[in-house]
């Protein structure tokens, strides 16, 4: 007893003993800062300190996953300075990263910001002002122009699918001829929802509206050009999992704890019913393919392992899950961009682009290609594209 009274006054005194200064290392850079200030304007300083971790007696505190000059102009916020951010590189690619324009925008608007969660939301729009669809050549690996997305479009949080060969992203892309249409806006304001097209109807489904999660599932008929609701989700979801598989329509919803329940849209009776419950530890399934009367979703590893993904199987016809052996790398979420195409599935992010041959129970990479070498929102989709006349 006496030992935890001086440690937690021990403690106390550390964390108010005036002007002490703390070493850090960012990288290749050391400086001395205050522990008081960190303290008081840090709440993972709070928590550090507080926690008595091993860290707190270390002669010199090493943070990871930041930039020194970043961190320093933080620190001069929270003493009540107004840095001058010059125009130099690294501040600019900070900027224009598509994580910190998101975390931005998030953070804004968990905190009630709504300037900067207007500003943030204008800027996730407006960065690019060339904004292209590219095309992977099998033939030469390489990335082509296929089109320039319209100014008014934007695909951040949008819904994106491919429907008889057209792509659509809110308004509609036809591939070969490179043609823009407006289409009939949705009856429901909403973003980062998921748009999937079946039997000549788009449904985006669930989604956000003023950053509150919706159930809502609305359809469009691409001959009348108009949205009409059709029955909700059993609950709300964000970018919620879907995918087609022998004509039927499946979504992913999670449920604590740990569960990942199968819904299936019946277009019939315009319900969602239960297909199948899913429940592993510390998982939750995050996308999903279909392929013949195969369900393949990739879920996290345990304690939120996101870099090696796990794979499960669920059989339509037999209604029988299996689970596919090995780990899957899920670098920079390359695995969450998974596309089919016949007896393949194509995956990538900027360094490489992975193609797998669906063997039953495995996926067995074929071959590596050329990584999509830009920054920014990334949406796969196939469409067939005429073959180039030779002049």
């Amino acid at each position: 007893m006496f030992s935890w009274i001086y440690f937690c006054a021990s403690l106390r005194s550390r964390l108010h003993s005036p002007r002490t200064l703390l070493p850090f290392v960012i990288g290749d850079t050391s400086f001395l800062e205050e522990k008081g200030l960190l303290v008081q304007g840090c709440e993972y300083f709070q928590a550090l300190y507080r926690s008595g971790m091993k860290e707190c007696y270390q002669e010199k505190i090493h943070l990871q996953c930041l930039q020194a000059r970043g961190f320093l102009i933080a620190l001069a916020v929270l003493r009540g300075e107004q840095p001058i951010l010059d125009t130099s590189d690294d501040i600019v690619d900070a900027i224009e990263y598509s994580n910190n324009c998101l975390l931005m925008y998030h953070a804004a608007a968990t905190y009630g910001l709504m300037e900067l969660y207007r500003k943030a939301a204008q800027f996730i729009r407006d960065t690019y002002t060339s904004r292209t669809i590219c095309y992977l050549d099998d033939n030469s690996d390489s990335w082509d122009i296929l089109t320039d997305l319209p100014l008014e479009a934007s695909s951040s949080l949008a819904g994106v699918t491919v429907l008889d060969n057209i792509l659509y992203i809110v308004g509609g892309v036809h591939g070969a001829h490179k043609e823009v249409v407006n289409i009939a806006s949705p009856n429901q304001l909403r973003y980062n929802f998921s748009l999937i097209g079946h039997d000549g109807r788009l449904y985006a489904i669930g989604g956000e509206c003023d950053r509150v999660a919706m159930s809502s599932v609305e359809s469009y008929d691409i001959e009348k050009n108009t949205w009409r609701f059709v029955a909700h989700l059993p609950r709300p979801g964000t970018g919620v999992a879907c995918t087609k598989a022998i004509g039927r329509i499946f979504v992913c919803l999670w449920r604590p704890m740990e569960t990942t329940e199968i819904f299936e849209y019946n277009q019939n009776r315009d319900t969602w019913q239960l297909l199948t419950t899913l429940i592993r530890k510390q998982s939750y399934g995050h996308c999903m393919v279909g392929h013949r009367d195969n369900l393949y979703i990739m879920r996290n590893g345990p304690s939120a392992d996101f870099l090696r993904c796990l794979m499960e199987c669920y059989n339509l016809t037999t209604g029988q899950w299996t689970s596919l052996p090995g780990h899957y790398v899920n670098s920079k979420g390359s695995l969450f961009t998974a596309v089919v195409r016949g007896d393949s599935v194509l995956t990538l992010n900027r360094s490489t682009t992975l193609e797998y041959v669906v063997d039953g129970n495995s996926w067995k990479t074929r071959r590596h290609m050329k990584g999509f070498p830009r920054s920014g929102s990334v949406w796969t989709f196939l469409l067939r594209l005429p073959e180039k006349k030779k002049v």
